[in-house]
């Protein structure tokens, strides 16, 4: 009843109207970043974070979350209608969702996606809300070594569970500490790597890393690839959007079963991609019609779309509650609280109760603001995927340089911007992930701070990582992430040397 309550509270600060008028702007916005290949929800949020400085907190808040909706919604567009994944977790929607635009049934394939991704999105905002504030009580009891356990397990768990080699994750994430150890030591007052410029005494700044990380980076390697949008084409009435929601309520359970591997993965740093292929080989397994998927199955379009949207949304509820991004756009968002001069964690629901609430609420009015935007503005989205691109990264690369000076109205910055990306487009280019860098670069000092803080306490003694059962399990759960790919590996020996032996 208490969530409730804070809820209703936090409806009367979102709909006011001008934060409604933000969130409509962030949407609009968003699904046009979803739409374009080269952008995405984090490089969008990046780009776009420095025209937020002037606003509140809440406002500026709501409109970056309500971009990274927008952007989860306009990633299916290309998908479907061009083949071409808007965003990396859209990847699984072309499987089926392309195929139905060629058979003439683009307009269910998009209203299917659309509602599929306002179902995993609402089911990830309904466990935020009542999570949230438990999770948060429960996060007052830790000090700093509760905190670091929890920071490590994060870090551990991006090894463990990410897609790439760990050595490739391990190299990322390492370079992301020396990047947040640059800058003045707070406990000693010493000078880290800064080389005699006084432009780096307070480190690099992480809007201008993410900013040339995600987005030169990306265009970059957009320009290389010359993408050439050839698509099909779709109107969606008010006839195809009630005929398709009666077919889709037959799969009911994948819905149920896809929004809770979303959360799931949402929760943990699994991210958005994962979540949406391992939906669609559930849906596929489970489906009975195997054969049928890759040809154009509507449930092959709503797993995995309610996974993603799932995932995206749930990576908020780490962020809030201890500090801890989930996905990289989350890591955009905890560093704008942190510009705002806003701590994400458990006394932010606390000290900050009005700017929580009213940013969960937000996040209901937006879901259901950008499901109605999507369905009733699919030709105009379609329509600017055939602007050049040499027209429109350009453009992308002007707002980049434009963010990237206002952060402290300086040409150094532009240059480290156009530093870092090429530093992303090396990375993306050598199939090094970029999350465990950003993730990194925004934990880094606050991993540092409560490593030391904890050593302080100990007296140098690492006893405390096991001195209580919380933070003993904490950390006994992260080494065992740390390790799980050597178990993995080990494993895939063993049984490769029992099959030549077999053989």
């Amino acid at each position: 009843m208490e969530s409730l309550s804070n809820l209703l509270g936090g409806f009367s600060v979102a709909l006011t109207l001008p934060n409604v008028g933000f969130m409509l702007v962030g949407i609009v916005l968003g699904v046009m970043i979803g739409v374009l290949p080269g952008l995405g929800g984090a490089n969008g949020v990046a780009i776009l974070l420095p025209l937020t400085f002037s606003m509140n907190p809440t406002s500026a808040i709501i409109m970056l979350s309500c971009i990274y909706w927008g952007a989860l919604f306009g990633g299916a567009i290309t998908s479907i209608l061009f083949n071409i994944p808007g965003e990396p977790w859209s990847v699984a929607t072309t499987f089926d969702g392309y195929p139905m635009a060629q058979q003439g049934k683009a307009a269910q394939a998009l209203t299917a996606a659309f509602t599929a991704s306002f179902v995993g999105a609402l089911a990830a905002v309904l466990m935020i809300t009542f999570l949230a504030p438990l999770l948060a009580r429960f996060a007052l009891k830790f000090g700093p070594a509760e905190f670091f356990a929890v920071q490590l397990l994060t870090f551990c768990s991006f090894i463990g569970l990410s897609k790439e080699p760990a050595a490739k994750t391990i190299a990322a994430m390492s370079l992301g500490f020396a990047l947040a150890a640059v800058g003045l030591d707070s406990v000693t007052g010493q000078l880290r790597m800064t080389f005699d410029q006084p432009q780096l005494l307070k480190g690099f700044s992480f809007l201008v890393a993410v900013i040339g990380l995600f987005g030169i980076g990306e265009i970059l390697q957009t320009m290389e690839e010359g993408l050439a949008f050839r698509g099909k084409s779709a109107k969606i009435t008010l006839g195809v959007v009630l005929r398709t929601w009666g077919e889709m309520l037959r799969y009911w359970r994948s819905f149920l079963r896809s929004a809770f591997v979303g959360c799931w993965m949402g929760i943990t740093p699994g991210g958005a991609t994962p979540a949406s292929f391992m939906s669609y080989g559930l849906a596929r397994r489970a489906s009975g019609r195997a054969e049928n998927f890759g040809k154009g199955d509507i449930e092959g379009v709503l797993a995995p779309e309610t996974a993603n949207n799932a995932a995206g949304t749930a990576a908020l509820l780490p962020m809030l509650t201890l500090g801890i991004p989930g996905s990289p756009t989350a890591a955009v968002l905890l560093g704008g609280l942190l510009i705002w001069g806003l701590q994400p964690g458990p006394m932010l629901f606390v000290e900050q109760k009005d700017f929580v609430w009213g940013l969960i609420a937000s996040m209901y009015l937006a879901n259901i603001a950008g499901l109605i935007v999507v369905l009733t503005t699919v030709p105009w989205w379609a329509g600017i995927l055939r602007i050049p691109f040499t027209i429109i990264g350009p453009v992308i690369i002007v707002i980049c340089a434009i963010g990237t000076y206002t952060v402290n109205n300086s040409m150094l910055d532009v240059w480290l911007m156009l530093v870092f990306g090429v530093l992303g487009y090396l990375f993306k280019k050598l199939k090094y992930p970029l999350a465990p860098l950003v993730l990194a670069l925004v934990l880094g000092d606050m991993a540092e701070s409560s490593f030391r803080q904890a050593m302080l306490l100990s007296q140098g003694s690492l006893s405390i990582f096991w001195a209580n059962p919380l933070v003993g399990s904490l950390v006994a759960l992260a080494l065992f992430m740390l390790v799980w790919p050597i178990w993995g590996a080990a494993k895939s020996m063993v049984r490769a040397r029992e099959l030549k032996a077999g053989g």
